[in-house]
């Protein structure tokens, strides 16, 4: 008699669980026609389809969502503090002095130094904006594109920095110059 009884109960719960599936798959045809996720309704419904044929649809990006880290190279004064500010190490920065002014950037600031790498290793970022809240010149912000997807990990590493390595060689040399006649006019 026991056995009986476990065996109807358990078909009936197994009928249960069949109806409920046929009943969401039915829900999800009907909704299928009239799904438009740009309705500002969308994330409101609860029933039917809640997923989204990603190349062709794509979800609104929030205005205030993080994703991918931008850097104006033009605009940054390579004052390192982006780097210090980051947890994990992501943003690889390395300076080149120069002996006079070589700009101003978009906000006033005046730039004496040369960006000689800025690398973020977008791999290791955990998108926490602590980079762009502490930046003077604001000129590393997250934008909004987050579908940058790679085989490899080397891939994920964006180069900012402009100049090339003999452009770097020689502004290094200008500064050690720069430094020799420094100290030759102390010593005079």
């Amino acid at each position: 008699m026991l056995i009986l009884k476990t065996t109807i109960h358990g078909f009936t719960t197994a009928i249960k669980g069949l109806l409920l599936t046929v009943k969401h798959l039915f829900a999800a045809r009907q909704s299928r026609r009239s799904l438009d996720i740009r309705a500002t309704d969308y994330f409101d419904k609860q029933e039917g389809v809640t997923t989204i044929q990603y190349p062709k649809e794509q979800i609104p990006i929030p205005e205030v969502a993080r994703y991918q880290l931008d850097v104006v190279i033009d605009d940054c004064i390579v004052c390192d503090l982006c780097a210090k500010a980051c947890p994990v190490d992501c943003i690889a920065i390395e300076a080149v002095k120069s002996p006079e002014a070589i700009g101003k950037t978009s906000d006033g600031s005046v730039k004496r130094l040369y960006a000689a790498q800025f690398d973020i290793d977008m791999a290791k970022c955990m998108y926490c904006g602590l980079c762009t809240v502490v930046c003077p010149t604001e000129c590393i912000t997250m934008t909004n594109q987050y579908d940058r997807s790679s085989q490899k990990l080397t891939d994920l590493i964006y180069g900012f920095a402009e100049m090339s390595d003999t452009e770097v060689a020689q502004r290094k040399e200008e500064w050690t110059r720069f430094q020799a006649e420094k100290e030759a006019a102390k010593k005079k």
